[in-house]
């Protein structure tokens, strides 16, 4: 049996991981909200908005690509969202 036949690529995951703002074209959105959670003793669910923020600044950065688009109701943020449809009256 020979183990040197198969080479094995690497590559990094779709989702949860992506690259450093060398840059710092999101610094701001990222001190806003790492701010945010020192001051609520690390309680991401109260630091949603500005979660929100910083991951909307690296989808747009233009510079580099920093983060794919996605749409916002995918990253959990449906309830956040300012276009939510209102409910109609049918009747």
């Amino acid at each position: 049996m020979n183990f040197g036949t198969k080479s094995f690529q690497p590559r990094p995951p779709d989702k949860g991981s992506f690259p450093l703002d060398h840059f710092g074209e999101c610094k701001s959105f990222k001190e806003k909200f790492m701010k945010c959670l020192r001051d609520k003793n690390y309680e991401n669910a109260l630091c949603r908005n500005e979660s929100k923020e910083y991951l909307m600044c690296r989808m747009q950065s233009e510079c580099v690509q920093l983060m794919a688009p996605e749409p916002l109701e995918k990253l959990g943020f449906r309830d956040l969202m300012e276009d939510k449809p209102e409910a109609k009256d049918d009747f």
